[in-house]
């Protein structure tokens, strides 16, 4: 029920990614305008992070999770009735909501598991992510069909039966939750913690990466290669689907083989795919014997597919990895650090949208928001390598044979 419960509500948060194609049509928004629409229902979801994981610690999973849910609903029914830019972004603000449910979900479902098993556990409820993809799928047949006013009337029934069945058939377990005398200062030490900003910085490119491309991948295609809104959206879920999907396997190789291993080569598969797909469609000239030739260099449609799909699933890995380190380093508050580390993740998945139309607009090149990935990922390798990497080598370096003991 929890991994429904989320699905439903990533479709919801992912919802603009769709409609707002024909809304930037409407309106006549620009490359920025545009990103801040598909991007504003990300703040929220993001900022409410933290304080959701603090109360699920406090309160239980199945109470916050039912409210956040009935929340959400009329905000979505609304968004039909809006008519100017700052309608959808005040009405965004509230369906952002439902991107919250994540760090609630993770940490009620964690602690029904053993130690062992909570990689495979938490994965499997972050398969929920592939509510983008369903968002991919459904709501253009949707806008095709009756116009994109239909979308929010369809996802705001299906947010209010999934909460009522949520209700039906979840459990409460008093011992989940983290004793009444533990205060919010407690809780939110964990902000002092150098190491749990580190994983923020990875989950900003698993998480928030995911989030941003799963926003923007739609308007590329439709820029880019001149697909129609649906064919678009459908190679746009090659992305959204295995980055959700695949995350209950992460959790499963990251149980058997470690959150630190799994993450590095997520880390380095994600650098050399970003690298390929930064670089803009060109056209040189080379002056030869025989007269100038000119070379054209672009990633056609089905290898663009691809290395996005091999994204998806190394994203999908690294979603379930980094908490895994989250479990294994803080087991007795993972609703306080999923929530700090979710918060950040996310607004890696705010900001990154805006910066990809900031950076059309200002250069024009659409692979720039491929170049800004790349770069992303770049630091959050060094950083690794720093404190994770370099470290292991020098513990399993063999100890300098002192002269002494030669003699």
């Amino acid at each position: 029920m929890s991994t429904l419960a989320f699905t439903v509500c990533f479709a919801v948060w992912m919802m603009f990614a769709v409609i707002g194609i024909p809304i930037k049509t409407q309106l006549g928004l620009n490359e920025t305008q545009f990103g801040i629409l598909i991007a504003t229902p990300v703040l929220t979801g993001s900022l409410i992070r933290l304080p959701l994981g603090m109360w699920t610690d406090r309160f239980g999973g199945r109470i916050v999770f039912f409210v956040l849910m009935l929340a959400t609903v009329l905000p979505i029914w609304l968004i039909e009735y809006a008519t100017e830019f700052w309608h959808f972004l005040v009405i965004g603000l509230a369906v952002g909501l439902a991107g919250g449910s994540f760090s609630v979900g993770i940490a009620y479902c964690a602690r029904w598991f053993e130690r062992e098993r909570q990689g495979m556990a938490m994965g499997v409820f972050g398969a929920g992510n592939s509510g983008a993809a369903l968002t991919k799928l459904v709501a253009p047949a949707i806008v095709m069909a009756y116009g994109w006013t239909m979308v929010p009337q369809v996802y705001a029934a299906a947010m209010l039966v999934t909460a009522i069945l949520f209700w039906m058939f979840t459990y409460d377990d008093q011992a989940h939750k983290v004793p009444a005398h533990v205060t919010v200062r407690e809780q939110l030490k964990a902000l002092k913690d150098p190491t749990v900003w580190k994983y923020c910085q990875y989950y900003s490119i698993v998480f928030g990466g995911y989030v941003a491309l799963a926003l923007w991948m739609t308007k590329y295609y439709v820029s880019e290669y001149g697909f129609d809104l649906k064919t678009a959206a459908l190679l746009a879920a090659c992305f959204s689907l295995p980055g959700g999907v695949l995350r209950a396997v992460g959790g499963w190789l990251s149980d058997k083989l470690g959150a630190h291993r799994v993450t590095w080569w997520v880390l380095w598969v994600s650098w050399v795919c970003l690298f390929i797909m930064s670089y803009p469609q060109t056209a040189f000239t080379v002056q030869t014997v025989s007269g100038p030739v000119t070379y054209h260099i672009a990633l056609g449609p089905e290898l663009f597919t691809a290395l996005m799909f091999t994204v998806g699933v190394a994203f999908a890995f690294g979603k379930a990895s980094v908490f895994k380190y989250i479990s294994d380093d803080y087991p007795h508050n993972i609703g306080v650090i999923s929530g700090i580390v979710g918060l950040v993740g996310g607004l890696g998945g705010f900001l990154l949208p805006i910066m990809f139309g900031a950076l059309v607009d200002l250069t024009g090149i659409r692979s720039s928001a491929f170049m800004l990935m790349y770069g992303v990922v770049w630091v959050s390798l060094i950083w690794m390598y720093t404190t994770e990497v370099r470290k292991m080598d020098l513990i399993k370096r063999p100890a300098p044979v002192e002269a002494d003991s030669l003699e």
